[in-house]
C-alpha cells in the first residue's frame, strides 16, 4: 500500500519493496541488475586510469574544475539543510521517541560498541592525519588571514583556525551521515524494507523503487561508496607508508617527491586490503566490532599521551572556545558561499571554499551511502532522539577533542620555537609524526610513532571492510548474512577498492583520488537530497498513523492482519 491520505484516514506504510536477486549461480542472492553494472563502472574506471594515465588526468582536471565550481553553491546549500533536518527530528519530542525498530526493541550493540563502530568506520584515518594537518593549515591560510583581519602563524590566527577545523569535522559531517542512516534504518527497522538505499525513497515513490529507478540509485550508491572510501583509504596509505619509513624500514618506501613510492603503495594496500577482506569475511559482530573496540582503547590511548605530555592545558583552552565560537559561528559559516568577483581577497576566499568546505561536503557525501549504511546497520533498536545526538554529538566531540589537543600540541611547539618550522614544513601524512618527534627523544618517538601506524592499520581495514561489507549489502537487495556464501564477492571488492585507490595514487597522488570522488559524489548528492525529503514525509505520516491508530511498524500490520502474532510482541 502506498503512502497515501484518503480524506481523513491514511493508509499503512508500505512494507514490502521487493527487489530480484538471483536463486542461483554465482550471483545468488545478489541483484544481478544492480551489482553487475556496478562492477563494470568501477573496473572501467580502474583500466581507464591504468591503460590511459595522461587522458585520465587531464579529463579528471577539467571535470573537476566544472563540478566543484558549479555546484559549489548546491553542496553548501544541501548539507546545511541537512544538519538542519537531523537535530529538528531529534528535538521535536514526538518524533524524538520514535524508534529504529518495533516498539520496545532493544539495541543490538551495547553503547560502547556502538560508539566504537561509529568512529572507527567513519573518520578514524582522517582525523589522525587531520589532527595536526587542518589546525595548521588553517594557523597559516584562512577567511580571516586572507581578508587582512589577521597575520597568518601567529598567536591570533589560531582561534579562527578552530572555528574551520570544527567546521569540517564537527555536525556537517556527522548530520550528512546521520541523515541518510536514520532514512535507511528508519524503514528497514519498522516497515521491514530491505536494509539498502532504494528503500529510504519508498516513502516517496513507492513501490517504483522497486525497478529501474531503485537499480539506478543503489548502483549510484555502491559507485559513490567506492570513491568515497577511496579518499579514506588514500590518505590512510600515505601516512602508514610515512609511519613505516619513520620506523627505518627503508628510503625505499618514499619516492623522489616526498610521496609514497610505487613499491611502497602496492605492498601497503596487499598487506592492509588483504587483512581487511579477512575480516569481512568474518561479518559485522566479529572482526569489524573487535577491530573497532581495538580502535577506540588505541586513541585514547595516543590522545591520553598528548593530553600528559604535549601542551594539553592550551588544548581543552582551544577545545572551549573553539566549541563555543563553532556554535555561535555555525548558521551563518554554514550558509556563506563566497564568489570570485574579480578581487585578490575576494577570489583567495572563493578559492580557499572551493579547495576546503566543499571539497569535505562533498567527500561526506560520497563517503554517506558507505558510512550512512553501515550506522544503520548497527543502530537497530534506538530511538531518532538516541540514534541522531549519538551519532552528530558524540563523534564531533571526539574529533574535536583530538584536533585540540593534538592540533594544539603542534601549533604550540612551532609558537614556543621548540619545532623550528619543522612541523610546518612537513608533508601532510608526516605531520603527526614530526610533532612526536619533537616532543620526545628519538627513541620514545619512535615507539609512538609505531603505535601511530599499528592505529592508522587497525582504522584502514576497519574502514576498508566495512565498505565491503556494505556494497555487498546494497548488492544484496538488504541482505548482508552468510559472508561465506559471498566470498568471491567480497574478494572482488576487496581487490576494487585496493586497485581505485593504488591507480589513482600512482596517476597522480591524493589530488587524483580527491577529484574522483568530487565527480562520483555529484550523482548521489541529488539522491541524499530526496532522501531528506523522504525521512520527513515518512516520519510525519507515522505520527498521524499514531494519532489515528493505523499500523505503522511492519509487525503492527502483523498483528491487525494475524492477531496471533501479538503473542510475540
Amino acid at each position: 500500500m502506498s503512502d497515501t491520505a484518503d480524506g481523513n484516514s491514511i493508509d499503512p506504510p508500505l512494507v514490502h519493496l521487493p527487489i530480484k536477486t538471483a536463486s542461483k549461480g554465482f550471483y545468488n542472492g545478489f541483484s544481478t541488475i544492480v551489482t553487475v553494472p556496478s562492477k563494470v563502472i568501477v573496473t572501467l574506471l580502474i583500466l581507464w586510469a591504468i591503460l590511459f594515465p595522461v587522458q585520465a588526468n587531464e579529463v579528471l582536471a577539467l571535470a573537476n574544475d566544472t563540478i566543484i565550481r558549479d555546484f559549489a553553491g548546491w553542496y553548501v546549500y544541501l548539507v546545511a539543510f541537512l544538519m538542519l533536518i537531523a537535530f529538528i527530528l531529534a528535538v521535536i519530542p514526538k518524533t524524538g521517541t520514535l524508534r529504529l525498530g518495533s516498539h520496545g526493541e532493544k539495541p543490538e550493540f551495547s553503547r560502547f560498541s556502538w560508539f566504537a563502530m561509529l568512529f572507527g568506520a567513519g573518520i578514524g584515518i582522517g582525523m589522525l592525519t587531520y589532527s595536526t594537518g587542518e589546525p595548521l593549515a588553517h594557523f597559516q591560510n584562512n577567511p580571516d588571514i586572507i581578508r587582512g583581519m589577521i597575520e597568518p602563524v601567529s598567536a591570533e590566527a589560531i582561534r579562527p583556525a578552530y572555528i574551520y577545523t570544527f567546521l569540517h569535522w564537527g555536525f556537517a559531517a556527522w548530520a550528512t551521515y546521520a541523515l541518510v542512516g536514520l532514512a535507511v534504518g528508519y524503514v528497514a527497522y519498522r516497515r521491514n524494507l530491505p536494509l539498502t538505499i532504494r528503500s529510504a525513497l519508498a516513502p516517496l515513490f513507492g513501490k517504483a523503487m522497486s525497478g529501474p529507478a531503485g537499480h539506478i540509485v543503489d548502483i549510484v550508491a555502491v559507485v559513490a561508496t567506492v570513491l568515497g572510501v577511496a579518499v579514506t583509504m588514500g590518505l590512510g596509505v600515505e601516512q602508514f607508508v610515512t609511519g613505516l619509513h619513520r620506523l627505518g624500514l627503508g628510503d625505499w618506501l618514499i619516492g623522489p617527491e616526498g610521496t609514497a613510492s610505487s613499491a611502497a603503495i602496492v605492498v601497503a594496500l596487499i598487506l592492509l586490503v588483504g587483512a581487511s577482506t579477512i575480516s569481512a569475511l568474518s561479518g559485522v559482530g566479529r572482526g569489524i566490532k573487535w577491530l573497532s573496540n581495538l580502535n577506540m582503547g588505541l586513541s585514547f590511548l595516543l590522545l591520553a599521551v598528548f593530553v600528559i605530555l604535549g601542551s594539553g592545558l592550551l588544548g581543552f583552552e582551544l577545545l572551549l572556545t573553539g566549541i563555543y565560537d563553532y556554535i555561535v559561528n555555525l548558521p551563518g559559516l554554514a550558509l556563506t558561499l563566497w564568489s570570485a568577483d574579480g578581487t585578490t581577497s575576494g577570489d583567495a576566499l572563493a578559492q580557499w571554499q572551493l579547495d576546503w568546505s566543499v571539497f569535505y561536503w562533498a567527500w561526506w557525501i560520497a563517503f554517506a551511502p558507505f558510512v550512512g549504511m553501515f550506522i544503520a546497520r548497527v543502530s537497530r533498536g534506538r530511538t531518532v532522539r538516541e540514534y541522531v545526538l549519538g551519532v552528530i554529538l558524540v563523534p564531533s566531540l571526539m574529533c574535536f577533542v583530538w584536533m585540540a589537543i593534538v592540533g594544539g600540541t603542534a601549533i604550540d611547539l612551532e609558537l614556543s620555537g621548540a619545532a623550528q618550522g619543522t612541523i610546518l614544513s612537513s608533508g601532510i601524512s608526516d605531520q603527526l609524526y614530526a610533532t612526536l618527534a619533537v616532543m620526545f627523544d628519538p627513541a620514545i618517538a619512535l615507539v609512538m610513532s609505531g603505535l601511530v601506524v599499528i592505529l592508522l592499520m587497525t582504522y584502514l581495514i576497519t574502514s576498508a571492510d566495512s565498505a565491503i561489507l556494505i556494497v555487498n549489502t546494497i548488492n544484496g537487495a538488504g541482505e548482508d548474512s552468510s559472508a561465506s556464501d559471498r566470498r568471491h564477492h567480497i574478494i572482488f571488492w576487496g581487490a576494487a577498492i585496493a586497485f581505485v585507490v593504488g591507480s589513482m595514487l600512482l596517476l597522480g597522488g591524493i589530488e587524483a583520488i580527491r577529484i574522483t570522488m568530487i565527480i562520483g559524489a555529484l550523482p548521489f548528492s541529488f539522491v541524499v537530497a530526496l532522501m531528506g525529503i523522504s525521512i520527513i514525509k515518512a516520519v510525519i505520516y507515522d505520527l498521524i498513523r499514531k494519532r489515528q491508530g493505523v499500523a505503522c511498524t511492519a509487525h503492527a500490520s502483523e498483528v491487525i492482519e494475524n492477531p496471533a502474532a501479538a503473542s510475540s510482541v
